[in-house]
């Protein structure tokens, strides 16, 4: 799988990083970790959760039958769980490289002035 990761796939990942999950479970989770920006669809959940399958990130940990209907729960694989990790890692590090960009002396100041400024008698 490509990195960087896409928001949604990134959020079913670290959805399932607190364990096996079915997945009107993983809609809910998805939905509270975006803080209600990305409301996934359950075709758009199971396409993804079948990519993520076939790219050995998750798998079926089990099924249930609960309340007469069948839940499939999903599990990361270690796979999963390293790639997580790893992009988790990437975006640490460029937070870290904006936060220190933005706390610096650069960004107290704009970097062009403004337009006005440039024009002598309203003329450019």
């Amino acid at each position: 799988m490509k990195t960087p990761l896409q928001e949604p796939t990134f959020l079913i990942l670290t959805a399932l990083a607190e364990g096996p999950m079915h997945g009107y479970g993983l809609i809910l989770k998805v939905a509270e970790l975006s803080q209600g920006r990305l409301s996934l669809r359950p075709g758009t959940l199971y396409g993804s959760l079948d990519r993520l399958a076939d790219d050995g990130l998750v798998t079926v940990d089990r099924n249930e039958i609960v309340d007469g209907r069948a839940r499939k729960y999903y599990r990361l694989t270690n796979e999963g769980i390293s790639l997580l990790r790893a992009e988790t890692e990437r975006m640490r590090r460029a937070v870290e490289a904006a936060t220190s960009r933005l706390n610096g002396h650069g960004a107290a100041r704009p970097l062009l002035a403004p337009l006005s400024a440039n024009l002598v008698g309203g003329v450019a």
